[in-house]
């Protein structure tokens, strides 16, 4: 395999060392219709909600021949061992991220079937000036244990959007904050639409006796938790597409865990440039040129 450091998976575990202990579950769910994280019904959060900003979701990005066309493309190319039981091919420039350093070395462009992808993602709202310079594919399976351990994608080198799109299964992007900062929570005002109580304000809720319908008023505030104790499920389809940006760039990690990933899962990363190597940054030339190679659609893997 191609686990280092504290990085593992069943196959370096082995069947005599445990594997290490699941995770527990997430305490929220992402709503992609309303754009809030909702407490999960066994939750200690269940009834709360609050708004996660920064995820762009839709299903059915791409059909089922799509799919199929692109996965046995794939797997034409090798795919190389990479960390926690994951397997790779990448498309990109040469990086050292210690250094910060930056090169094309052999890379000769995104793959030629990426090419209707990255057109079909200019009809999306958050995506309709996103030019990728790197692709990455990943391939999980569960009897390799694949995941990927929270984490920050690089800022250095990557720009405001990741782009995910997801194929064989579906799948659930966990995100966890390691902020001291605390986290508004407040009421969903009922279930049949899941709003929430206006924010900054206090929530009048009213309940009634069965005999005489005497009004009862009591008043419930908006809750207060430590973001670090807080986790968001982000729910993949499969063929689905999302983009983190923002807040859910910046300020929450994402990882998959073990748990799941139950059949074989693809994934396919799309990353653009930092300001650094775009228009009127330091490196601007330097991304001018790795951008035209990146979009001659003529790539194999590096």
């Amino acid at each position: 395999c191609g686990c280092s450091g504290i990085r593992s998976c069943l196959l370096c575990e082995g069947p005599v060392q445990a594997a290490p202990p699941p995770q527990g579950e997430d305490h929220f769910t992402y709503c992609p219709a309303t754009g809030l994280a909702k407490g999960n019904e066994h939750s200690e959060f269940a009834g709360w909600a609050f708004p996660f900003p920064g995820v762009f979701l839709t299903e059915e990005f791409i059909s089922e021949d799509e799919e199929s066309n692109i996965v046995e493309l794939m797997d034409q190319d090798d795919w190389k061992p990479s960390q926690s039981g994951r397997k790779k091919q990448d498309y990109g420039p040469k990086v050292n991220f210690k250094k910060q350093r930056l090169k094309a070395g052999s890379f000769t462009g995104l793959p030629s079937f990426s090419r209707n992808i990255v057109a079909q993602m200019e009809a999306c709202s958050v995506l309709g000036d996103f030019f990728p310079v790197e692709q990455c594919n990943l391939d999980y399976m569960p009897e390799r244990g694949s995941a990927i351990d929270p984490h920050f994608d690089d800022w250095w080198l990557w720009g405001e959007r990741l782009v995910s799109l997801n194929l064989l299964s579906s799948t659930v992007l966990s995100m966890s904050c390691d902020s001291e900062d605390t986290l508004q929570l407040f009421p969903i005002s009922s279930k049949e639409n899941g709003e929430l109580s206006p924010p900054g304000s206090l929530t009048r809720i009213s309940a009634y006796k069965t005999l005489g319908k005497e009004g009862i008023n009591y008043v419930l505030s908006p809750r207060l938790v430590p973001s670090k104790e807080v986790t968001v499920a982000i729910h993949l389809p499969r063929r689905s597409l999302v983009v983190l940006h923002g807040d859910a760039r910046y300020k929450w990690k994402h990882a998959i865990y073990r748990r799941h990933i139950e059949h074989r899962r693809i994934c396919i990363t799309f990353r653009e440039l930092s300001a650094e190597f775009s228009a009127g940054g330091r490196q601007e030339e330097l991304g001018k040129k790795l951008l035209e190679i990146a979009l001659s659609f003529q790539g194999r893997p590096v």
